[in-house]
């Protein structure tokens, strides 16, 4: 992703949401990365006190007191962008924190926050007016996290930010900054639209992309290693669950999770701490007592549960890596 964004003449800002990690964080920066983006506040004060020194909160934030003390203090260590997407949000951030750097969210199709293309500038004029300093727009394809739509949502993507651009120009404000990007939709960006991409599954990977057909499960980088724990005609149970992989299973997707070492096998229930796997089309399958590893469908959610990561390296070491962010989620 380094190598493709440098070359494509794109700034590279992953979202830290994915692997929460510290250590990660330090290599993508040290692998051309400008700073990184944030979900949330907790995240980027963690962050911040490792010495990222650029960060992007990409939520638009309702800020109370409380919150703009926080965020004054990740400010006094790094240099910190945040996100409007309302004249009331814009006004709320003002009243607390003067002169933030910000950009305007729009809205690409995914339709869940952002303002319409060609309301940007006037919730940039709004934002402007209100005493905040606007940078440009930015918006996150979500709905690329269908089969065969990213390229599709890609050019939807550079249209609206195009859109949005145009807009905040007509009110006198320059879009330095106008970014998108998902993983899925990331290598279809458009850099004459687009200056930088935030995608953040593709450090580990996971089922999703592999049914989008985004990564093969040799680029997998993140499993969950479990035991089987119980064995009878077609399927196997794993001692794992939602509690480990994560709930998500869009209705798209074709189980709970995928099997790397078993292509052909579906995680077809969990629960909290089982997985119940169908190997009726399966050539092979495990027996109790097995190691079997499992990508989940949302690698994003299944770190998010976990304290360390087991980092096994080319000679055959295991690392722990803390999940330095985990809990980090307001």
């Amino acid at each position: 992703m380094s190598e493709f964004a440098a070359g494509s003449g794109l700034a590279l800002r992953p979202h830290a949401k994915t692997h929460k990690s510290t250590e990660l964080a330090h290599r993508q920066i040290a692998h051309g990365a400008v700073g990184l983006t944030v979900a949330t506040i907790g995240e980027a004060e963690v962050f911040a006190a490792a010495g990222i020194t650029d960060l992007f909160i990409a939520y638009p934030l309702w800020v109370t007191e409380s919150k703009a003390q926080r965020l004054r203090r990740v400010m006094d260590q790094a240099q910190v962008l945040l996100t409007v997407d309302s004249a009331a949000g814009a006004g709320q951030l003002a009243q607390h924190l003067p002169g933030a750097r910000v950009l305007v969210e729009i809205d690409s199709g995914h339709h869940r926050t952002g303002v319409h293309p060609q309301r940007a500038g006037d919730v940039g004029h709004r934002a402007v007016a209100a005493g905040l300093k606007v940078l440009g727009a930015f918006t996150f394809p979500g709905h690329s996290y269908q089969p065969g739509r990213p390229a599709g949502v890609a050019r939807q993507e550079s249209g609206a930010l195009a859109m949005a651009a145009q807009s905040l120009r007509n009110g006198g404000i320059d879009p330095v900054i106008r970014s998108g990007g998902s993983t899925p939709s990331a290598s279809e960006a458009d850099p004459s639209v687009l200056t930088e991409i935030r995608p953040g599954v593709y450090v580990f990977g996971d089922a999703q992309q592999v049914e989008l057909g985004i990564c093969t499960f040799a680029q997998v980088a993140l499993t969950a290693v479990t035991t089987v724990v119980h064995r009878e005609a077609g399927k196997v149970v794993l001692d794992c669950g939602s509690k480990v992989l994560g709930a998500d299973q869009p209705a798209w997707a074709s189980g709970g999770g995928r099997l790397p070492t078993y292509p052909d096998a579906r995680v077809i229930a969990l629960s909290e701490h089982h997985a119940t796997v169908d190997f009726a089309n399966s050539q092979s399958r495990p027996e109790v007592g097995d190691r079997v590893q499992v990508a989940p469908n949302h690698v994003c959610a299944a770190v998010n549960l976990a304290n360390e990561l087991m980092v096994v390296d080319l000679a055959g070491e295991v690392t722990p890596w803390r999940v330095s962010a985990r809990g980090a989620n307001s």
